[in-house]
């Protein structure tokens, strides 16, 4: 049975999860809960390592419930969470923070077990832990998984992608690992200037999956100290890459890197689906006409049915031009959310692939250097130093 904790200052829904959850229940009172850090909280809870599902009472604060499972989802994502209040009033707002269920007050025990075993196989699931059952520890948690995401191609996914994850790299040595995940065209190598011995085929069929000492072996390594998983060289292969498989991987990276940054292919595919299935945050990129802006509204409209658009998302404008006939306002009134960075048109852009320099090292005082540096900063909070001109 899972590892549950509870927050909850009811003793008898504290002896309700305890016979659901066959005794493996800590609780502790809303007080101490509720404006605490997810790792602060489990620290005070006397574990040393991650609960499977956390248990929030949310009958009498919903609002700081909810602020506290949006924080387990962004900070702790192989934890699930389940709400206890009225499912009614809290089911969407549940949905977009990543909780995983709502279950009423007087939920009975058979319920909360059903619940309590389906989120913990979930978890499972996200964790990646086919043939990995051992408890995952706190110290093991904190990388973000950015996984870049357009509805169409030749928005500048790849380039975003590759200029995020080498000045994350740039912010401390050995910290991030990038994964081509558009598996029939990929162009990352390309874009890197690189010459990979080994592909995403060849690591997700060999012993990498299993052990990280040989993960690391098959990772291509660019100048900056990024480690890349590159796209198979020929698009047949893709058919041999599964979402399992790719669930599994990005799971074990994010056990060896600080940041996990993926780049896709165009749409949501099942192998990006289950990338954001262990994404932390995701970054939506759109391009600045009416095609762009429509298609990742619809983008941004399944994501959230399906539970995978959580509060730490960030909303990239690409190619943006004054002389378009559109406004930022426009593209945010048909994406009925915020742009967060707007990033120019800029002639550099193609240079620094063709060259197969990404553009923060070519030419950092370009306006979209600029405004990636702005990305790079919000994930790392350090800005790179040591800029090539």
């Amino acid at each position: 049975m899972s590892n549950v904790l509870l927050s909850s200052d009811s003793n008898e829904l504290h002896e309700r999860v305890l016979e659901a959850s066959d005794g493996a229940c800590v609780a502790l009172a809303v007080g101490d809960v509720l404006e605490s850090a997810p790792a602060d909280l489990i620290a005070r809870a006397g574990q040393s390592s991650l609960p499977d599902v956390v248990v929030l009472d949310a009958t009498d604060n919903p609002e700081h419930a909810l602020g506290l499972a949006a924080r387990f989802d962004l900070e702790l994502p192989g934890t699930g969470v389940v709400l206890i209040g009225d499912p009614d009033a809290l089911a969407i707002a549940a949905l977009r923070v990543g909780a995983r269920d709502v279950l009423p007050p007087d939920v009975d025990a058979d319920l909360l077990r059903s619940t309590l075993e389906r989120v913990h196989a979930a978890v499972r699931v996200r964790r990646g832990a086919a043939g990995d059952n051992a408890p995952h520890t706190i110290a093991a948690v904190p990388a973000k998984v950015i996984t870049v995401l357009s509805p169409k191609g030749g928005a500048g996914k790849t380039t975003i992608a590759t200029n995020l994850a080498v000045g994350l790299a740039r912010t401390a040595p050995g910290s991030t690992v990038l994964v081509d995940l558009d598996v029939q065209f990929g162009d990352v190598a390309t874009a890197l200037g690189l010459e990979p011995e080994f592909t995403l085929e060849d690591v997700v069929h060999g012993a990498a999956l299993r052990d990280p000492i040989a993960l690391k072996t098959h990772l291509s390594l660019h100048d900056s100290g990024l480690s890349v998983v590159c796209a198979p060289e020929s698009p047949v292969a893709a058919d041999s890459v599964t979402p399992d498989q790719v669930g599994a991987l990005l799971s074990m990276l994010a056990m060896q890197f600080r940041y996990v940054v993926v780049d896709t292919a165009a749409g949501l595919e099942p192998r990006t689906l289950a990338a954001l299935d262990q994404t932390t945050d995701p970054v939506l990129l759109t391009t600045f006409d009416v095609t762009g802006a429509r298609g990742l509204r619809k983008e941004v409209d399944t994501l959230r049915e399906l539970g995978m658009l959580n509060n730490a998302r960030q909303v990239l404008l690409n190619f943006a031009d004054s002389k378009s006939g559109l406004s930022v306002s426009d593209v945010e009134a048909t994406i009925r959310t915020r742009v967060d960075i707007t990033v120019p048109f800029s002639r550099a852009v193609t240079s620094s692939l063709n060259t197969g320099t990404p553009l923060v090292l070519q030419r950092p005082r370009d306006p979209v250097a600029r405004q990636l540096g702005q990305l790079i900063v919000h994930f790392s909070g350090i800005r790179a130093s040591g800029s090539r001109r």
